[in-house]
């Protein structure tokens, strides 16, 4: 399959260069460009910290463990692996080494038998 380079309109950032948003102690989400109805995002947790709160999804949300290992309840997580948090789920991820995790999510629900 011949590779083809992205066309406009599109850009591209480093992650790093994102002004980090403080959450909670040992908690920085970087808020990255997506479309009117997604939000994507990179979080970083530091080693020994929690999310400050129970994280609820009503539209859902998928997790990609970047780097580091994440817990959610007993569950270790290590770098590769996806997670899917089903509509109206809610969870409350800790870690003990750090991780680094880019996340989507909707934030609406899907219309159906909506027409363009």
């Amino acid at each position: 399959m011949p590779h083809h380079a992205p066309t406009p309109p599109w850009s591209s950032l480093r992650v790093d260069d994102v002004e980090p948003i403080v959450v909670g102690p040992g908690c920085l989400r970087r808020d990255l460009p997506s479309t009117p109805d997604i939000r994507a995002w990179v979080v970083d947790i530091a080693p020994g910290s929690q999310w400050p709160w129970v994280d609820t999804h009503d539209t859902g949300e998928v997790l990609f463990i970047v780097s580091g290992e994440l817990i959610e309840g007993e569950q270790r997580i290590g770098a590769g692996s996806s997670v899917f948090f089903a509509p109206g789920s809610s969870h409350r991820p800790r870690t003990e080494q750090g991780v680094r995790i880019f996340g989507i999510n909707p934030l609406s629900p899907p219309q159906r038998g909506a027409t363009p």
